[in-house]
Parts: C-alpha cells; structure tokens; sequence
C-alpha cells in the first residue's frame, strides 16, 4: 500500500512539474490566481475596501475647515421707486458685481471618535475582502476538483472501453475454437456498445463542468485545456488544537465581526460625545463693485452740487458783508466743477465687473452646549449600546460556530484519508480478480457472466477510489475554509 502510494505522489509530482512547463494547461493555482483578477463577483466586493478607505479620509477631512467661493453679478433698470410720495434711487442703470469666501469649522468629541471608528471599518472591510477571497479560493477548488473527478471518469470509462472490447475478441475466439457460444458474442457487443454510450456521457460531463470551471475563473475557455491532476493522497500534519489557534488568528470572517465590534464601540463613544461642547470657527471675506452705465448722471450730479455749493458760498457772502465782516468772495468764485473732475469721476465710475472695493471681514468662534433635544441624544445612544452588544454576541457567535466547523472539517479529513487507503486496496483486488476472471475466461475454467461480473465489480471499486481520492482534497478544502487561510 506504502509503495503505491508512493508511486502515486512521484507519478503526480512529475506530472505536475511537465504540466507547468507546457501550453494548455491549468494548475490549481493558476485557477484561483486567474479567478481573482477576472471573477466579476469578487471584483464587486473589492468595492467595499474603497468604500472604507473612503469613509476614512472623510473622518479626518473633519478636522479641515469647509470653504466655498461665490461671484455674482446683478443690474438694475436706472428708475426711481417712490415710497410715501418720494422718489429714490438713481435715473441710470447699473451694474454690479461681488465675491465672497466663507471659511468654517466645527470640532467635537465625536470627531475623534468618527476617525477611531471610520479605522475599525477599514479593518472589517480589509477582513471581508479576505474572507471573500477565501469563499472565492473554495469555490473554484471545488469546482477544479469536480472538472478534475470528471476527467478521471473519462479515463476509467476509455479503459473498460478497452477491457470490454478485449472480451468482445476473447468471446468471438472462443466461439471460433468451440468453446464458446454465440451469445456470449452477443453479450459481449451489447457491452461495448454501453460502455461506448458510458465513454461518451463521461466526456460530456467532463467538457460541461470544465465550462463551469472557467465561467467562476471569470474568462472564456481559451480552447482545449488539460487540468493538472490532484492524485497525492498524504496524512495531515496539523492537530486539531494547532488548527483552532491558526482559526483564531486567520480566519477573516471572525475577524470582520470583531472589527465591527470594535466600530460599535466607537459608535457609543460618539453617541456619548453628543453630551460635549462644540467649537466653531468662521470667517468670511468679499468685495463689491458698482457701475453706472450712464456715467453723466454722476457727472451731473457732482456739477450740481458744485453750483449748489457755490450759490451758498455766495449767500454766505453777502450775508457778511452786510454784517460788516470780510468777503469771501474769491472763496466762492474758487469753487468750480472742472473738465478734469468730470473725467476723474467717468473715470472711477469703470469698476465693473472686477475692480471690486473690500467689504469689511468677519471672524468668529462659537461654542455650543446642547441642553435638551427631547431625549435625542439618549435614544442614540442606547441604540449605540445595543448595536455594540449584539456585535458582541455575533463575534461569540462566530467563534463557537468557527470551533465546530474546523473541529468537523478535521474529522472529515482524516476519515476521508483513511477511506483513500481502503478504496486502493480494493480496486487492487478488483484488478487482480478482473485480470484473474479474464485469464479463467481465457481457458475455458468459468463463464461470460462471472466475466461481466468481475468487471462490474472493478469498475465500481475504481469508480470510489476517484470519489475517495477527490473527497479527501474536498475535505482538506473545507478545512482550509474553516481555517480561514491554505494550509498546504
């Protein structure tokens, strides 16, 4: 049993090594590598990762003061609006323009506790990447394990192909010789054709599921491909409390829950930060510009106070004179309305849109106490307690639950490694009785149906040596998936 064994590992390591090495192949690791980049379900969880990381970095924009920039631009039609019989405002139109900037910020307890749990998030969703990688790994190995039972049938089935059309000419030769009858010729054909329709849904079966491999790779079949056989049966290594510890540590699912416990817990601690002051900063800045678009109103405005300055320097003048006192008449004739001014004051009339005149700036700094939002804050923050201990009841949850998968996944493993080697030893005796039954055939010594039943029992003893040998990789992956990580 030993040496079999042993030729078994060899003869798969050998092939293995010249699969690698040549075109159309697929090894197991190959798969799982190709389904990670290509599988369009895996790539949708990547998303969350994102998301997290995202979420992070708007924590920390907390702490950063919000700004916003504005321009705007008006006109109004140049007419008076009279109010309790008076007119008002300018006879021309105008056109105007403004800016602004507006700084704030606003800090709190809860903002540090929303960057210790935006982290926790990150952490729980780098443990559901994980954990989906590992649903995916499971996946494809065992539908690769399934392409690859196939296969294997397709090879046992080719070779009763073989045996039976070897009894089809054993049968006819004896018929020839006398020894035989012609409906063991007639057995024999009925035979081969069944095993023939067997050859065929095999390899049907194999082509199916070989397609399915690569739909969860997330690719088309790139033509023909052979999978890497799995063929080594070994002993586990691992003891089943080595196997709990690497659960404990590894396992991704278990993890993400207690990442979401952590998050919970930072959630009561921002609930409870509702009860804390609050800072808040401002400051904003600006400017305007106004412009005429008839800038000889202003003209004419500043010419008529000029007159209507001089008229009163005048009246003022005459009114020392008659007093006794000195004239002031040069003083009046001095004040005149010049070209000059009139050009200054077209001049500074063109501000329009960007010659704009500073408005006075604004700071200032609030800090808030919340009194009583009708008992707001205390429903939040009993709803944050809650969520924080059922998080705690899902991480317990997940550990007992991760306790008993490894635990049965162990005892599978081993049993399906014992039933590997019980499952050799027979379909060796199931060769050396077909061969012995085929050589009694042969010469005479017993008949076509101890035959036919030699050979169905071969089959059957091959067929759940392929099904042993594939259920101990199955139970090694289910294992791995208990364990959260590969273990070979």
């Amino acid at each position: 049993m030993r040496q079999f064994l042993t030729a078994l590992v060899v003869s798969g390591v050998a092939f293995s090594a010249a699969a690698q090495s040549s075109p159309g192949t697929l090894t197991l690791d190959d798969a799982i590598a190709i389904a990670k980049k290509n599988n369009p379900v895996f790539q949708q969880q990547l998303s969350g990762r994102t998301r997290a990381a995202l979420a992070l970095r708007s924590a920390y924009g907390a702490f950063l003061p919000g700004a916003d920039a504005s321009f705007g631009s008006g006109y109004r039609q140049g007419k008076p609006e009279v109010f309790g019989g008076v007119a008002f405002g300018a006879t021309s139109d105008i056109i105007s323009s403004n800016w602004g900037l507006n700084f704030n910020a606003r800090v709190s307890a809860a903002t540090f506790s929303e960057v210790r749990r935006a982290k926790a998030n990150v952490d729980a969703a780098e443990a559901d990447v994980a954990a989906a990688e590992l649903s995916l790994r499971s996946t494809v190995v065992a539908q690769f394990l399934t392409a690859l039972q196939a296969e294997a049938s397709v090879t046992l089935q080719d070779s009763l192909l073989k045996k039976v059309q070897l009894d089809l000419e054993l049968a006819k030769a004896r018929t020839d010789v006398g020894s035989g009858t012609a409906l063991d010729v007639k057995a024999a054909e009925v035979a081969v054709g069944r095993q023939q329709i067997a050859a065929l849904r095999a390899r049907n079966a194999a082509e199916v599921e070989q397609l399915k491999l690569f739909q969860q790779l997330g690719v088309s079949r790139p033509g023909t491909v052979s999978l890497v056989p799995l063929t080594t049966a070994t002993a586990p290594s691992f003891e089943i409390g080595q196997l709990l510890d690497i659960a404990r540590k590894s396992n991704p699912t278990l993890q993400a829950y207690q990442s979401r416990q952590a998050a919970a817990a930072m959630g009561v601690k921002s609930a409870r930060s509702a009860y804390t002051p609050t800072v808040s900063l401002g400051a904003q800045l600006g400017g305007y510009s106004t412009q005429y678009k008839n800038a000889e109103v202003l003209v004419a405005a500043a010419q008529n106070s000029a007159l209507s300055s001089q008229a009163s320097c005048f009246t003022t003048d005459s009114l020392r004179r008659g007093a006794g006192m000195p004239s002031i008449a040069a003083k009046c004739n001095a004040i005149q309305f010049t070209p000059a001014q009139a050009t200054a004051i077209r001049d500074a009339n063109k501000t329009y849109p960007f010659e704009f005149t500073s408005s006075p700036y604004n700071l200032n700094l609030t800090v808030s106490l919340p009194l009583f939002d009708r008992f707001g804050r205390e429903q939040r923050l009993q709803e944050a307690q809650i969520a924080r201990d059922n998080a705690g009841y899902d991480v317990r949850r997940q550990e007992l639950q991760l306790t008993a998968d490894v635990t049965s996944a162990w005892t599978s493993l081993l049993a399906a490694y014992r039933t590997v080697g019980l499952q050799e030893q027979n379909a060796a005796a199931a060769q050396e009785a077909l061969t012995l039954a085929q050589a009694r055939y042969r010469v005479g010594a017993s008949t076509f149906v101890e035959l036919v039943q030699s050979r169905n029992e071969y089959e059957r003893a091959s067929t759940d040596r392929i099904g042993a040998i594939y259920d101990y990789h199955r139970a090694w992956a289910a294992l791995e998936s208990a364990v959260g990580r590969p273990l070979r």
